[in-house]
């Protein structure tokens, strides 16, 4: 008589993973790590910058290097501060921030409407025109812009940098607006028009309201650009009491254009107060950033 053959009992390991809980549970614990674990990777740089800045000047290239720094070296920052007019490039760089600000927002909100409610000829073959001019290199019209600029005498000013924006505000902010504004329906349109709305009452008191996540997606794209923008305000501002943060930054690490002494912590600790009005402007209205890039995207 032979024996019978037992069926093998599925071990612990096994019954674990074949319950469907235990497993969401360990892969997204998996993807979390490697969230995380970039996260930090990324973050390293700014750490690096914001022990520096507190450190002796004596003790930043100290081998091996030391992430916390003892003591603790709070004086480089009213050093660096007294010996850069910070505040100067600080309102200068603002000010472009604000004028560029409220020149795209308008005129690249006013032309992505056109684009997504308006209907008439050539509409579609204009606005291909207007995506391809992404594709000329900023530096190509940077000579004749430079020359129109240079006649119209506003060399060493914050117009050349903040006036084209009120010329459309460019091709990708158009794009971006536009693709929210076709997932906005139809027949808003056409209940305000009834009530005898033109096309104007209804961009502000329709289109605007419910746009205000890719606005804002607009705004801090605009932002983090013409903040740490270095290019525009290097070609068209010459004087010291015209130039932004990213101008002066620069200078100050290469010590040219400051007799007094000052060290590599001093340089982090004014790359360091001039990045944490990014970070907190984005942290803020980090929802409206990620809910307006997501919504844009949806319909074509």
């Amino acid at each position: 008589m032979t024996q019978a053959l037992t069926k093998p009992q599925p071990t612990m390991i096994s019954q674990l993973w074949q319950n469907r809980r235990t497993r969401d549970f360990w892969f997204k614990l998996i993807i979390y790590a490697l969230l995380l674990g970039l996260g930090f990777l990324f973050m390293v740089p700014f750490l690096f910058m914001l022990s520096s800045s507190l450190k002796d000047p004596q003790e930043v290239w100290k081998v091996p290097p030391s992430w916390i720094p003892n003591p603790v070296f709070w004086q480089n920052y009213p050093y660096a501060l007294a010996q850069m007019p910070f505040f100067g490039y600080f309102r200068n760089t603002v000010l472009l921030v604000i004028g560029v600000e409220v020149g795209r927002l308008l005129t690249a909100s006013m032309t992505a409407y056109a684009f997504a409610r308006l209907r008439f000829r050539w509409r579609g073959p204009l606005f291909i025109l207007v995506l391809s001019t992404m594709m000329i290199p900023y530096q190509v019209t940077l000579i004749p812009q430079y020359l129109i600029f240079k006649e119209l005498r506003w060399l060493n000013s914050l117009l050349p940098l903040i006036v084209p924006a009120f010329f459309g505000g460019g091709a990708f902010y158009v794009f971006l607006l536009r693709q929210f504004f076709m997932t906005i329906p139809l027949d808003y349109d056409d209940a305000a028009r009834i009530d005898g709305a033109n096309y104007l009452a209804i961009f502000l008191r329709i289109i605007l309201p419910l746009s205000m996540p890719v606005l804002g997606t607009v705004a801090i794209f605009t932002f983090m650009e013409q903040w740490n923008d270095l290019l525009g305000p290097l070609i068209y501002l010459n004087t010291a009491d015209k130039q932004t943060l990213s101008i002066g930054i620069a200078m100050w690490s290469k010590g040219g254009a400051y007799p007094a002494v000052h060290f590599f912590s001093h340089t982090m600790a004014i790359a360091l107060l001039m990045s944490l009005p990014p970070v907190v402007i984005f942290f803020v209205f980090q929802r409206h950033f990620i809910q307006g890039v997501v919504i844009s995207g949806v319909k074509g």
